[in-house]
């Protein structure tokens, strides 16, 4: 096994050197993580080496080089990384995601590109690839290519981690692309996100956008279940916290001091150039706290540090110019001889000097509008030693979640912004203290190592899971080792579930008759004396017998109320029940709550069904119904049987399982199969003897011996199975 990161960027630097190329590691927070796995395995990375290259003998050198290195890379050309990287990456996906939705710039030629570059990416990652590796793919850049690597490599085990928020339905929605993008990132079995939050937004898309079911943190797909789930990315704790002690940043951290003059008190603000960062709300809030508290003046200065980044693009120039004139207003108006209100840095940093700047700063105020998790929190937090230092952050940053000792704020309210820096600069020194206790024993905790140890290892027993799943999956050999039971049996009974099973689900329940096909299929059955042929369904028998009436078929009703043998019906339950007006009240004002909701009254049951319900809508009234009807259905001794897309109410002395439990009574059969999609379902599998053959259709079912992923294929496998 072997484990392959692919990323748009290699953690490598190549620059030009005496006619030849120079390869320099670039250490990262992922590279970091990655590098310090608690996995004996080989690592190979695959990504854009950051270089323009044209020539092929120049190619050949650079991937030569890299080949040592284990790394694998994907030569791009300028179009491909503006219209792929500048375009539908940077100008579609990311102002989406950061909530920025009039940012958002869509070309045809934007998407195009995208997917040309997803594909480029597969080329060169599968030939290498085998089945027992692990395949971790790494952000937005990348959405299609999981899909793309499971379409030519089936069983392979892949991972896709997105490293920025994920929006809500209703701002996703508006992606023309968006089915394309869902199931591109389907193609993992674990899609990781920073929070639930973002988690949450992503299942809701699935059910919406795809209308697949979602089982809390799994999706449900044809031969395999993805996972998503929440892990929240760290820093290097250790590194970032020893680092004050070294000589150069204590030599730094002195300079930066003395150039500060009278200041007492410095507030640090880091960010890269983006309009997420909200960097002029977090001027405004500081200029108001210099003009509404002037006896901080000379006492407190901003130091600013922005790092540069696209800043060719109209937008995030118009943005700098606006952060300069900001800066360049609130100093004209407030500076004083020895004393300067914001400290401004438009450059990057080298490790040491962050470090120094994070060591002399009293307070880090980390004011994104939108983001992704925010390690700069973390950064701060982890350089503290003997002296403390006060964290604000945004309550829209992902690192907010797990920081809450932090002053969290509120990035759009300057008002917010300016008594932040008031409570931190007026913060007692044990409260300081214990706050910085708190937030470094949890940086201290969830570290870029423990994140990237805790996907992988829940990666690798996704894959041990999806494995149980295909050896379940009905194929030839599983066929023929079930047909060799049959053909060699003299008793047969097989129990077959209707809705979901034997006919596919319709928006309309009574629109689920059977199918020519399926009526041939058990005219076929019957006709073999060895067999005893029982629907098993939750539906009322007069359905049963409207669909039926040309077909000498046994039957159990309302899972098990009634049971239909020789042509008779006979009821397992006698006496006829009186629905109790609390319980029909709760119904109806459940259905008049719930759009395109109805119910369903049987003779021993009452069924609330929600299939045409919107996903969201739905699953809130059916906790709330089922919580709702607790109390009166206790009392009445009555039972809740949530279902697929329907809540029952029945008497609790009969399921799908009381029907087996009678008919083994009647006779010794020695094949017995039973086969259904439902919850309820798993009352039949439960009741089966040690030898019986159960089949789930559909979602994975643990007690299951077999699985049919769909619906489709019931037919097909009985076809196969009585021929």
């Amino acid at each position: 096994m072997k484990l392959v990161i692919i990323a748009n960027r290699l953690p490598v630097k190549i620059e030009r050197e005496n006619g030849s190329f120079i390869v320099k590691r670039s250490e990262g927070g992922l590279a970091t993580g990655l590098g310090s796995l608690n996995i004996e395995t080989e690592m190979h990375w695959v990504g854009w080496p950051g270089i323009f290259v044209d020539d092929p003998k120049e190619k050949k050198e650079i991937t030569k080089k890299l080949k040592e290195m284990k790394y694998h890379p994907v030569f791009l050309t300028e179009k491909q990384i503006h219209d792929y990287y500048e375009g539908y990456s940077n100008s579609t996906i990311w102002p989406l995601c950061h909530y920025f939705f009039s940012y958002i710039q869509y070309k045809t030629e934007y998407w195009e590109t995208y997917k040309e570059v997803n594909k480029l990416f597969c080329e060169i990652a599968v030939p290498f690839i085998r089945n027992d590796d692990v395949v971790w793919v790494q952000d937005y850049q990348l959405m299609l290519l999981p899909k793309k690597i499971r379409d030519k490599k089936p069983k392979v085990n892949i991972g896709y981690f997105h490293h920025i928020p994920f929006p809500s339905y209703e701002l996703f929605r508006v992606l023309p692309e968006r089915e394309e993008v869902l199931e591109g990132l389907l193609g993992a079995d674990l899609i990781g996100f920073h929070t639930h939050d973002y988690m949450r937004h992503f299942i809701s898309a699935i059910y919406r956008v795809l209308d697949l079911n979602c089982n809390l943190d799994e999706v449900t797909l044809e031969n395999r279940i993805a996972h998503v789930d929440a892990f929240p990315m760290g820093i290097n704790y250790e590194k970032y916290h020893e680092a004050p002690t070294l000589p150069a940043v204590k030599t730094f951290s002195e300079k930066l001091r003395k150039d500060l003059g009278t200041t007492e008190n410095v507030v640090l603000s880091v960010d890269r150039l983006d309009y997420s960062k909200g960097i002029i709300h977090r001027l405004n809030g500081f200029a108001n706290f210099i003009e509404n508290h002037p006896e901080y003046r000379n006492k407190v200065s901003l130091v600013m540090v922005v790092v540069p980044s696209r800043d060719t693009v109209d937008r995030y120039a118009d943005l700098k110019s606006q952060i300069d004139q900001l800066i360049g207003n609130i100093n004209g108006q407030y500076s004083s001889l020895g004393w300067t209100p914001i400290y401004y840095f438009y450059q990057s940093f080298s490790f040491n000097e962050l470090i120094a700047i994070y060591d002399m700063a009293e307070i880090a105020l980390v004011s994104p509008l939108r983001d992704g998790m925010n390690l700069v929190a973390k950064e701060y937090v982890a350089t503290k030693r003997e002296k403390t230092g006060v964290l604000i952050l945004s309550e829209m940053a992902g690192a907010a979640i797990e920081l809450q000792d932090a002053i969290i704020i509120n990035p759009n309210d300057v008002q917010e912004i300016e008594n932040a820096i008031l409570q931190a600069l007026t913060m007692s020194e044990e409260e300081k203290r214990r706050r910085l206790d708190k937030l470094q024993k949890r940086v201290s905790t969830q570290t870029v190592k423990k994140w990237a140890n805790d996907f992988v290892e829940e990666l690798l027993y996704i894959r041990k899971q999806n494995k149980e799943i295909f050896h379940k999956t009905v194929d030839k050999l599983q066929l023929k080792k079930i047909k060799k039971q049959y053909d060699e049996s003299e008793n047969r009974l097989i129990l077959l579930d209707y809705d979901g099973t034997l006919s596919p689900f319709m928006k309309n329940p009574d629109d689920a008759a059977p199918s020519k096909e399926l009526k041939d299929l058990l005219k076929d059955m019957i006709s073999d004396e060895k067999n005893e042929i029982v629907i098993n369904s939750g539906r009322n028998r007069q359905k049963l017998d409207e669909w039926f009436e040309d077909i000498e078929v046994d039957f159990a009703a309302e899972h098990g109320a009634f049971f239909k043998e020789n042509g008779v019906w006979h009821e397992n339950i006698k006496e006829k029940i009186e629905w109790d007006e609390e319980i029909l009240n709760i119904l109806e004002h459940t259905i008049d709550k719930t759009p395109r909701s109805h119910l369903e009254v049987k003779d021993l049951s009452l069924v609330w069904h929600y299939r045409n319900v919107d996903v969201w809508l739905a699953e809130l009234r059916e906790k709330q119904l089922i919580n709702a009807l607790m109390g009166p259905c206790s009392r009445l001794n009555l039972q809740i049987v949530p279902g697929n897309k329907i809540v029952e109410i029945k008497p609790p002395n009969f399921n799908k399982g009381s029907e087996i439990q009678r008919l083994m009574k009647k006779k010794n059969y020695d094949f017995i199969l039973a086969i259904g999609d439902d919850t309820t379902d798993e009352d039949m599998f439960h009741a089966l003897p040690e030898n019986g053959i159960s089949i789930k259709v559909g979602s994975f079912s643990p007690v299951a011996n077999y699985r049919i992923p769909v619906q489709s294929s019931v037919i097909p496998f009985f076809q196969k199975l009585i021929k």
